[in-house]
């Protein structure tokens, strides 16, 4: 009989000094999990969706949108495919500008599943948020045309078509459908 023995467990200070990979690499429970390369639909939905927020956060310097930014909090050092921090809990250098590490947990998590991508992985990075101070999490499902929408102890909600998906709290009365979110998908 044949022993297999298991790659030695890295601390979180000994994962953050590995190089970074493409596509990135996320800590969760002293593991190392490499994040599926986007594809089109996926890489479509990322930047249109981060776009939007930004457009509507960024000019009352309300909120501000973040696509692939490494966070690094509780344990675990994730990344979110669109990560979104209100403007006061952006980490800032003596210069006033934006720190290269986030050493905190997003205001809204979002995650955009792709194809062969494991849902409860995914699902367990967004709970994971939520019990540390994440106000809100959605998981978009191109293959369905669905969003699951994640609040602090509240079951999870589908969403489909025309209906009107929770924002984060600040962005005030900005409205966005599950339509609006998919329909960027189309090129016509």
């Amino acid at each position: 009989m044949t022993s297999v023995q298991s790659p030695p467990k890295l601390s979180l200070t000994e994962f953050l000094e590995l190089p970074e990979t493409k596509p990135a690499s996320e800590y969760i429970n002293e593991t190392i999990y490499q994040k599926r390369m986007p594809k089109g639909k996926h890489s479509r939905l990322q930047i249109r969706l981060a776009t939007q927020i930004n457009h509507v956060g960024e000019p009352d310097r309300i909120a501000s949108a973040f696509t692939e930014l490494r966070c690094t909090f509780g344990g675990r050092s994730i990344v979110p495919d669109i990560a979104v921090f209100s403007w006061q809990r952006i980490p800032v250098d003596a210069n006033g500008e934006i720190e290269n590490n986030f050493e905190t947990y997003p205001d809204w998590t979002i995650e955009i599943l792709s194809p062969n991508q494991s849902p409860i992985r995914v699902i367990d990075n967004i709970l994971f948020c939520l019990d540390r101070g994440t106000e809100l999490g959605w998981l978009i499902d191109p293959q369905e045309r669905m969003i699951m929408v994640f609040k602090p102890e509240k079951q999870p909600e589908i969403k489909r078509g025309e209906e009107t998906l929770p924002v984060l709290s600040l962005l005030g009365d900005w409205q966005i459908s599950v339509q609006d979110v998919f329909s960027w998908l189309s090129l016509n």
